[in-house]
């Protein structure tokens, strides 16, 4: 497995996201059967295991069609949809206004 042109062990150094990465893989009983080449461009570390789960889910899936109802009750074919908020006008950041002054 190639996350970023680097093997995983050395781009993912947790082993607790390695075993979240790995886990579609280990559903489907296909550990050994497949070679993974990835690239994930932005947010943490977490947020990048993630996504490569949400892909491994995914093109699974569209190999075998019998793999969904699986994937689906362990929530693993569900997007993340959180985003950063944007910031507002006349706030510092998203929703930190600024710091009251009494007098």
């Amino acid at each position: 497995m190639t996350v970023n042109k680097k093997p995983m062990s050395e781009h993912i150094k947790r082993p607790t996201l390695e075993m979240k990465v790995l886990e579609p893989l280990q559903l489907a009983a296909a550990i050994g059967s497949f070679d993974v080449r990835a690239q994930c461009l932005g947010g943490g570390l977490s947020g990048q295991a993630g996504a490569l789960r949400h892909g491994i889910a995914k093109a699974l899936v569209v190999m075998d069609e019998g793999l969904r109802t699986v994937m689906r009750r362990h929530h693993l074919l569900t997007r993340d949809s959180r985003v950063k908020e944007r910031k507002k006008y006349g706030r510092k950041r998203a929703r930190r206004g600024f710091q009251f002054k009494k007098r």
